[in-house]
């Protein structure tokens, strides 16, 4: 029997509608057994989805608290206390880097990213003995977003890596007002400054910035944008749209394609990232987490991971 079947039905609670969705799942599968899975904030939801997907828990997506007036967060809301438990349990999100430490130290069995490996973790991993397998299941657009009242709409490849260079400083030099231009980073192996390093610099190494201008986590990048008009950073695309939703920061266009879906989709936006699912090289291959890395890749994950708002391969 194929391990991919189809083992259960269940009504599933969206966004402003309900419908009876048919899953299809992996065999055996329970609360009981379920993997402990890790991950960084902009596959949150994903994680999420995919547990509730493959073990039939109804859910509705809810709106956070406020952080500021402008931004809050969308959480996948379970209905049933011991489900709320479970996702609070064995689905965490500890942030990239976090999440890799924990599956190299075993405190978590598979995560998921928006990038692979970073050099320090590698090296970690090294001195343990622990080797891992990253595998691609998704793509997604790596944005920058600015200040609502900013006149630029859209910058190219180059002049962002000037501005990160200091090779331009003021927004006039790029069509914008005559103010210095404040540009925002992430602290290192978090997951979008790695792949900002890597997508956008390819090489160049970030100018140094005062302290102040290194943003700790997500939801602050866009907190950031909303009160600085001269600010601009970096994020993904999924995270503003799927979980921030009604965000008034906005995207600009990069080499003038703006990007959504449909950019990633026919690969005219030039920033698409990857969304990597990674293991432990010596995970038994009988076990819940290795077939739940199998089932990732398979086709029957594809309409959980495009309904999640991802570009699937």
């Amino acid at each position: 029997m194929n391990k991919f079947v189809l083992i259960l039905c269940a009504t599933i609670l969206c966004t402003g509608c309900k419908k009876e969705t048919p899953i299809l799942g992996i065999e055996g599968i329970t609360l009981k057994n379920y993997p402990k899975v890790d991950g960084s904030t902009s596959c949150r939801a994903l994680n999420q989805m995919v547990a509730c997907k493959l073990l039939g828990i109804r859910y509705k997506w809810t709106e956070s608290s406020t952080f500021s007036a402008g931004v809050s967060e969308w959480y996948l809301n379970p209905e049933g206390k011991e489900f709320e438990i479970f996702l609070w349990e064995r689905i965490k999100t500890s942030q990239t880097h976090n999440a890799f430490i924990n599956l190299i130290d075993g405190n978590a069995d598979i995560i998921l990213t928006h990038r692979i490996i970073s050099s320090d973790e590698k090296a970690h991993a090294d001195a343990v003995g622990v080797t891992l397998i990253e595998t691609p299941i998704a793509s997604d657009a790596f944005v920058f977003i600015v200040h609502k009242k900013n006149p630029v709409k859209s910058l190219t490849v180059n002049e962002i890596q000037k501005i990160y260079t200091k090779k331009i400083t003021n927004w006039s030099e790029i069509g914008g007002n005559k103010k210095d231009i404040n540009a925002y980073l992430r602290p290192r192996n978090s997951g979008s400054e790695e792949v900002f390093r890597t997508l956008v610099m390819d090489g160049l190494e970030p100018a140094d910035f005062p302290e102040s201008f290194y943003v700790s986590d997500m939801p602050v990048v866009f907190i950031t944008m909303l009160w600085d008009e001269d600010g601009i950073c970096y994020s993904f695309n999924n995270y503003a749209d799927v979980i921030l939703r009604n965000t008034e920061v906005p995207k600009i266009a990069i080499n003038g394609i703006k990007p959504n879906i449909s950019t990633v989709k026919n690969n005219t936006y030039p920033l698409i990232s990857r969304v990597y699912v990674a293991i432990r090289s010596d995970l038994d291959r009988n076990t819940m987490a290795y077939k739940l890395f199998e089932w990732l890749q398979s086709e029957d994950a594809k309409s959980t991971i495009e309904e999640c708002g991802f570009v699937t391969k």
